[in-house]
């Protein structure tokens, strides 16, 4: 076959070409810059759009990916300080006989912020790509690159540069998009874990408005505690024998080091963080700045309907906590666990008082032993995800025009790859197995035609995808695949599909563990100054 070319706003490019789940021939186009790379004066400032090329641009491979060290690589440093490409999927090219765009799906990846990338060895298109629809993957910037914050105007590095990467990126799908056959007019942003935040705050930002049309946040969201980074110098002046408030010198400082210099400077605080508190990096509602990305606390902004009120989805599995099986073993402390969004003071009594509680209800007279280590997982999931989760979607829906959905996933099956990597055997989905659905990657095992896997797949795609196409995951009860309907959350109760061996419509999720943590918000500082 002759490689495909096309020509966007930047110049021509040259794709290649794979096969999906079905053995059907797609088209792919990768490594495409959308930005200028951020180098030099760039650093650390919000991105700016990738300039025209001449000739015929090579997009048959990916594009170098943003530095970080590898979760699956045995903590391999890979990838540089260049690497603001994505990657687009599309069955189809436009044709003089076919002009009718389809629904994109936009894909932001998860990492906490500081790894992982949107390229094939962990977000293949090859399920997705079977239904109707455009697959956009993107990379954005990592660590203290993609979200160093400073206050000091005149420096112009206010945060959320990954996150402003991520709108450009959205532009960028914006302007190009119908040559690959997308619809600009019905773009579906999605992620998982700290994609999920982001494609949260991305619905919050003010600077989001008529850039997409649905929204789908999956293990993740802004209320979460681990999405809040801090004005970087609270870690970084420590680490460079700088005092915190002289951020020019801290700037200065940290624009003469190589981009192997600012990873290993990051990680002497990343890997050290407590667990309730801010991270290092993640969003932090900007001061100073003409233009933010976030403009104030999430929860007011949700509050006062000031979002893009989009058809909204967000979820969790039911094992999140698995993710920090190390932390759930070795806890010393549970004051580590009370979350800094409910407003108490690490060393104030009323603090240990709040841990006591947590670790009562969650062991009971008890300690931490491989015989309640199953406890902690569910201790995790509610702190790290659920809770925050469970407040977005009952808040969202509170002040939206458009439907909240919500959900669950339970299902167990080889392509639950991230608890064996994790060598947990106790029942669970762990944090990130829900992307084994949607993606095929490195781990995936081989699809039998008629095995569970196959018919879960075929599940977890077609309700993204009629969610891409219609807003409703859900819209015909006669599809014989789905064989449900998925009823959005209402002001008077809180339905949820539950994604397990078959798919079942419920009600109140983990519902005495969410009431258990409503009642401690409501006993917390953050509560009695907001009454």
């Amino acid at each position: 076959m002759v490689p495909p070319e096309l020509t966007i706003d930047q110049g021509t490019l040259r794709g290649s070409t794979s096969t999906d789940l079905r053995g059907n021939t797609y088209f792919k186009f990768q490594g495409i810059p959308y930005a200028k790379p951020p180098l030099g004066e760039l650093r650390f400032k919000a991105p700016v759009p990738a300039e025209p090329w001449t000739g015929v641009f090579d997009a048959t491979k990916e594009g170098q990916v943003c530095y970080h060290r590898d979760l699956f690589k045995n903590g391999v440093l890979s990838g540089g300080e260049d690497c603001l490409f994505l990657n687009v999927y599309t069955k189809t090219l436009p044709s003089n006989d076919n002009n009718v765009l389809r629904p994109v799906l936009f894909w932001v990846h998860g990492g906490a912020f500081y790894m992982g990338s949107g390229n094939e060895d962990l977000y293949g298109p090859d399920f997705l790509i079977t239904e109707d629809v455009v697959v956009v993957t993107i990379n954005y910037r990592l660590g203290v690159l993609g979200f160093l914050s400073l206050e000091d105007p005149s420096l112009d590095v206010p945060g959320n540069a990954g996150f402003k990467d991520q709108v450009l990126a959205l532009k960028w799908v914006q302007s190009n998009i119908s040559k690959f056959g997308g619809d600009p007019n019905n773009v579906t942003i999605f992620g998982e874990s700290a994609g999920g935040a982001a494609i949260h705050l991305l619905v919050l930002s003010p600077m989001t408005k008529g850039l997409f049309h649905k929204a789908i946040a999956q293990s993740g969201c802004a209320l979460n505690p681990w999405a809040r980074g801090t004005t970087g110098c609270e870690f970084l002046g420590p680490a460079l024998d700088i005092e915190p408030s002289d951020e020019k010198t801290i700037y200065n400082t940290l624009m003469t080091k190589s981009v192997d210099e600012i990873f290993e400077i990051q990680e002497t605080f990343m890997n050290n963080l407590v667990l309730s508190g801010r991270g290092a990096v993640g969003f932090v509602v900007e001061k100073n700045s003409p233009d933010p990305f976030l403009d104030d606390e999430p929860m007011n902004i949700i509050t006062s309907g000031r979002f893009n009120q989009v058809p909204f989805m967000v979820g969790y599995t039911t094992g999140e906590g698995m993710i920090f099986d190390l932390m759930a073993r070795q806890l010393k402390d549970f004051r580590d666990v009370v979350p800094w969004l409910f407003g108490y003071q690490r060393d104030a009594p009323d603090t240990q008082t709040a841990a006591d509680k947590i670790k009562k209800y969650y062991l009971g007279d008890g300690e931490i032993s491989p015989e309640t280590v199953s406890h902690m997982y569910n201790l995790f999931t509610d702190v790290q995800f659920l809770y925050g989760i469970y407040v977005t979607a009952i808040s969202q829906c509170a002040v939206s025009k458009a439907p909240t959905y919500l959900y669950r996933v339970s299902v167990e099956s080889d392509l639950n790859f991230m608890k064996k990597f994790l060598k947990i055997e106790v029942p669970g989905v762990s944090h990130l197995d829900d992307v084994g659905y949607l993606f095929k990657h490195f781990a995936t095992p081989e699809i039998k035609r008629g095995s569970f896997e196959t018919l879960s797949i075929g599940r977890f795609v077609k309700l993204w995808t009629n969610f891409a196409k219609f807003g409703n995951p859900t819209p015909d009860n006669k599809d014989r695949l789905l064989k449900t309907v998925w009823k959005p959350v209402t002001s008077t109760k809180v339905d949820f599909l539950d994604i397990g061996q078959d798919l079942v419509a419920m009600v109140n999720p983990d519902h005495e563990r969410m009431k258990f943590w409503k009642q401690l918000y409501d006993e917390s500082p953050a509560a009695q100054i907001n009454k």
